[in-house]
């Protein structure tokens, strides 16, 4: 073994470039000449060492190379990088041979690209140098004949044109190119011109010369057209240019390049101009659609055709409420049942007021996930979360100069009712994800099925914000407590009914009558028009057959019942247990359990989490 050692010694160390023997079994170095000790070990002792350890990440990429090399019985690569024993990398070529009669062994010749490169760089030096002045004198010549021969051409012409010879050096520039730049010829002619115009790009990158186009011109013979970049003027300003590098030739010998160039520094500003303005009319787009979503789904809404109907105390004094209010900015509170009508008395002061020229913004508080929340009431911009694919205004921003109008606003949740309190004391808001603030002019009407005082005890509404959106507080009574009003109700909800249907309209009886003054009403005039509905649909015309609920005609007086705040709260979790088990766990749908209770499938989703409902309660029968 030490004879096989001793002889791979003396192979290697004949040879003048960076070598060693490697052992491909074990991977351990077991030969190397001094240069291959100075390359990966700053002359120190590499034999016995891994291999590998000089490889590091390239490991995988040395296997196939070696699997390439026992295949062929050798091979080049550029594409392995070497490590020292300091960990300093070292930009290499490898050669690898098999030794004859001896495939363990493999013969590893290194060439340091780097010092090759410097060896180049110095010959292509001593060969220009050795050239002497009469090869600067031709190619001097010939770029002063080719000015003199098209100076007027050069000059006449409207786009920058310059020259260059193979050292990167400006031979000549015209006149427009002077303009552009506001470099003299003296400036530039004679000087490396890369330097001077085209050093770095314009985020501030330096551009080295290697990587400009320009020189691969008159490096490569490369024609190079390019759309976008700059040349930097004497003050230090840049100025967006295309150009055309093209490589000219003497005798058919590479001497250097032209260059045409173009400042486009107005039209891309034109062109930001333009972009920026189209994305302003895209929002100012988007802003009208969701503006339009909101009013057609108003018109289209039924409760968008009734007027404040009925002659009882209670509904007099709305409506001398909503005349008052209308002529005013000042926020309004709607308190009242479900079903009452708060979103009709909302309308209705929005319909009279100042701000009737813009939609009516509508937002159902409870009907939207709470992580979507503050986007659809504040607005978002582009990037702020990953799905945010452009800027989205919310609905306070839709409502600027008209109404906003917050149901369920007790269903907000406390994050969100700060920021709608701040939006209240300061009239600005800040969309998610921005930091610019904007101004808003915008009149807030709030309405809440809770009355202010069980809102503020219960911890559904926090006691300041409740300071500011009750300024003018309209209180909206449940139709049990004016059955008065029930015959003009009635009536006004056939008519409207039957011609949504296109039906006879049936006639509507005393007795008929009252039987509905008879019955209580939870769900108050919603409940009533579902009735109607209902009745409209089974009369065909004759007289109206009403299905009224359990409690239906046989009520007599009906008896009013004050409930607390946490006996509702049972009333509902135990209605939402009921309905579940009615549909079998189903929620949304027309036979969901979310329809049986007349409320939205997201809104139903929200209760469930806010009374802790469980599979297990709703399966256990």
């Amino acid at each position: 073994m030490a004879r096989i050692v001793e002889f791979l010694d003396s192979l290697v160390s004949a040879l003048p470039s960076p070598a060693l023997i490697l052992d491909t079994h074990s991977d351990e170095i077991v030969a190397s000449n001094p240069a291959a000790k100075k390359l990966l070990a700053a002359d120190e002792v590499i034999e016995g060492i891994a291999f590998s350890r000089l490889i590091q990440a390239d490991l995988a990429k040395f296997i196939v190379f070696l699997e390439e090399v026992d295949h062929r019985g050798e091979a080049w690569s550029r594409d392995i990088q070497l490590f020292t024993l300091h960990n300093r990398s070292v930009r290499c070529e490898i050669h690898a041979k098999i030794l004859p009669d001896d495939p363990r062994h493999v013969l590893l010749l290194m060439i340091d690209l780097d010092e090759f490169s410097r060896r180049a760089a110095l010959a292509e030096t001593a060969k220009i140098h050795r050239g002497g002045l009469e090869e600067w004198k031709h190619a001097e010549q010939f770029f002063t004949e080719l000015e003199r021969e098209n100076q007027l051409i050069l000059n006449a012409a409207g786009e920058g044109i310059y020259g260059v010879n193979a050292e990167g050096q400006a031979t000549f520039v015209n006149r427009a190119a002077r303009e552009m730049l506001g470099w003299t010829a003296e400036d530039l002619l004679g000087r490396n011109i890369h330097s001077l115009i085209h050093h770095h790009h314009l985020n501030g990158d330096v551009y080295p010369a290697h990587e400009c186009k320009i020189y691969q011109s008159f490096r490569y013979e490369q024609v190079n057209r390019i759309d976008d970049e700059v040349f930097w003027r004497k003050d230090g300003k840049p100025i967006r240019v295309e150009y055309v590098s093209t490589p000219i030739y003497d005798q058919q010998v590479l001497v250097g390049a032209v260059v045409i160039f173009r400042d486009i520094t107005e039209r891309k500003e034109n062109e930001r101009k333009l972009k920026d303005a189209l994305a302003e009319v895209a929002s100012l787009r988007d802003r009208l659609e969701q503006e339009n979503a909101y009013l057609q789904e108003a018109i289209s809404s039924e409760r968008a055709h009734h007027d404040i109907v009925g002659v009882s105390p209670a509904i007099k004094q709305v409506r001398a409420r909503i005349d008052l209010v209308s002529a005013t900015d000042s926020t309004v509170l709607i308190t009242g049942e479900t079903g009452t009508g708060k979103a009709l008395v909302a309308n209705a002061i929005h319909k009279i007021s100042n701000r009737s020229k813009r939609a009516m913004i509508q937002f159902k508080c409870g009907s939207v996930a709470a992580d979507e929340l503050e986007r659809e009431l504040f607005g978002v911009v582009r990037g702020a979360f990953a799905d945010v694919l452009r800027d989205k205004p919310g609905k306070l921003e839709l409502a600027h100069g008209g109404t906003l109008f917050l149901d369920d606003v007790s269903e907000l949740p406390q994050e969100t009712q700060g920021r709608l309190l701040q939006f209240l004391q300061t009239a600005t808001i800040t969309r998610l994800g921005d930091t610019r603030v904007k101004a808003l002019d915008v009149q807030v009407i709030a309405a809440m099925t809770d009355t202010p005082e069980s809102a503020v005890k219960s911890g559904k509404m926090r006691e300041d914000l409740m300071y500011f959106l009750n300024v003018f507080p309209i209180s909206c009574a449940p139709l049990r407590d004016r059955p008065e009003d029930i015959p003009l109700l009635a009536s006004h909800l056939l008519g409207v009914t039957c011609k949504k249907l296109n039906l006879e309209a049936p006639i509507l009886t005393e007795r008929a009558v009252q039987q509905m003054k008879a019955y209580s009403w939870p769900g108050n005039v919603r409940e009533l028009r579902n009735v109607i509905e209902r009745a409209a649909i089974l009369s065909a015309g004759g007289k109206i057959v009403l299905e009224l609920g359990a409690s239906g005609a046989s009520s007599a007086a009906p008896v009013r019942q004050i409930r607390t705040e946490d006996q509702i709260d049972d009333i509902i979790r135990d209605s939402m247990i009921a309905c579940l088990r009615e549909t079998n766990g189903k929620v949304a749908g027309a036979n969901g359990a979310a329809s049986l209770m007349n409320v939205k499938p997201t809104t139903f989703y929200s209760r469930i989490k806010r009374y802790q409902i469980t599979p297990a309660e709703w399966r256990s029968i």
